[in-house]
């Protein structure tokens, strides 16, 4: 099995864990915040998992930050910081995405581990336009 294939297993768990967590704000404890919160969560485990298999062209230009270990990692980091709360449920969910994302900025600083190359898509330049 190859690195970058590794790379995209995680990024799945990870959205499925996104996804999972999102759906448990909706029934422990739900309040108007929770709610909003699990919208949020569901939306983005969505979209990690969309970018495994298909990057829209929109993503690389709004959303570039996804396209590098740091950011992917920070992004992990800030979506796990928010499903910590109220139940068991939601502490292991946010466990599991900010490890995976403190994981990943660390990877940043290993220059012998490269991203994979959906992760290298959309590393063509600031605002490069193809012709």
């Amino acid at each position: 099995m190859d690195i970058s294939d590794s790379f995209r297993i995680v990024n799945l768990v990870v959205g499925v864990i996104m996804i999972l967590g999102g759906i448990s704000q909706f029934f422990f404890h739900p309040s108007v915040q929770s709610i909003i919160v699990g919208a949020y969560v569901l939306l983005f485990g969505a979209f990690v998992g969309l970018l495994e298999f298909q990057i829209p062209p929109q993503v690389s230009r709004y959303a570039s930050f996804m396209f590098s270990f740091i950011g992917r990692g920070l992004f992990y980091i800030f979506v796990g910081s928010i499903l910590l709360s109220d139940h068991w449920s939601r502490y292991v969910a946010g466990t599991i995405i900010g490890l995976v994302g403190v994981g990943y900025v660390g990877l940043e600083f290993v220059p012998s581990i490269e991203p994979p190359t959906n992760m290298r898509e959309a590393d063509q330049g600031w605002g490069a336009e193809q012709v």
